[in-house]
């Protein structure tokens, strides 16, 4: 039997030196990558985040971005925040405000209508803001009637008292059911709440409010038409919140109905807001016993 050769394992060292290495150029590329991973997600925070900071020759250019609503939406939240601050150069875009009260796009109408609220001496702002009591969208007429309040206007009274009340979602166009969110789901203003397949093309049904889904009306597969309900939403408690902030201002006692359910223990509703409807519902009796 002829005699086996010795083999010889290979050391560490001398395996690591057999191993193909990393060019310099795919180094650099590996590291330009991972920079990038890192470097975007903060890129798309800083160009949506609007708490940036913009200067006034920027602030100008973002109200007049007619490309770019969210830029218009930053505009108007730093207009805002300089408003707190009574800082009287802001006068100069006092005009394009009242203009933006009829933009196309519901989020600036909504941001506008909130802004124009925070300045009760902005010369145009209530008569804009009474317009907008006709708006589509029941969030800007909601937003809208809080912000007639601060002017002591009452005009709004009953879009308060419909914050409080459940949204109705419909179809907007006859369809059929492809995909719809699960009852007790938690829905953004504008998520979607059902998608319809119309045609050929896909519909997505979104909601008018942020709340959560406690009814749903049709099943994946079922054909609606237009205006058939299709969904039922409860408000979330930031929009409560506000609403019965305001009726403890000008609230009647028709409103105390609306008010009540919230006095109870609900899903997703906080003590703060539990205790905020008994307090309105308690200055709404008051009033009507002195005026009385």
């Amino acid at each position: 039997m002829s005699a086996q050769p010795n083999l010889v394992q290979p050391t560490v060292a001398e395996e690591s030196r057999r191993r193909p290495r990393m060019s310099t150029r795919n180094r650099i590329l590996f590291l330009l990558v991972g920079w990038l991973i890192v470097l975007m997600p903060f890129l798309f925070w800083w160009n949506t985040w609007f708490g940036r900071p913009l200067s006034d020759p920027q602030l100008n250019e973002y109200l007049h971005d007619e490309k770019k609503p969210r830029h218009i939406q930053q505009a108007l939240v730093q207009i805002s925040e300089r408003m707190t601050r009574h800082d009287a150069s802001l006068s100069r875009w006092y005009p394009d405000l009242v203009r933006l009260a009829s933009y196309p796009v519901e989020e600036v109408r909504n941001t506008d209508a909130w802004v124009m609220g925070q300045d009760t001496s902005g010369a145009g702002f209530h008569d804009a803001l009474l317009k907008m009591l006709n708006d589509p969208s029941l969030m800007v007429r909601g937003n809208v009637a809080l912000s007639l309040v601060r002017f002591g206007d009452a005009t709004g009274r009953p879009q308060i008292v419909a914050l409080l009340q459940p949204a109705l979602v419909t179809a907007p166009e006859p369809g059929k059911v492809i995909d719809a969110s699960a009852v007790e789901t938690s829905i953004r203003q504008g998520g979607i709440v059902a998608k319809l397949q119309a045609e050929d093309k896909t519909v997505e049904i979104r909601s008018p409010i942020s709340g959560r889904l406690t009814d749903l009306s049709v099943k994946t597969g079922q054909s609606v038409a237009a205006g058939d309900p299709v969904a039922t939403l409860t408000p979330g408690a930031e929009q409560v919140w506000e609403a019965l902030r305001a009726l403890y201002l000008i609230g009647q006692p028709e409103d105390i109905p609306a008010i009540q359910p919230y006095e109870r223990d609900l899903p997703d509703i906080p003590d703060h807001v539990r205790q905020q409807a008994v307090e309105t519902e308690k200055a709404i009796q008051e009033r009507a016993r002195t005026s009385g």
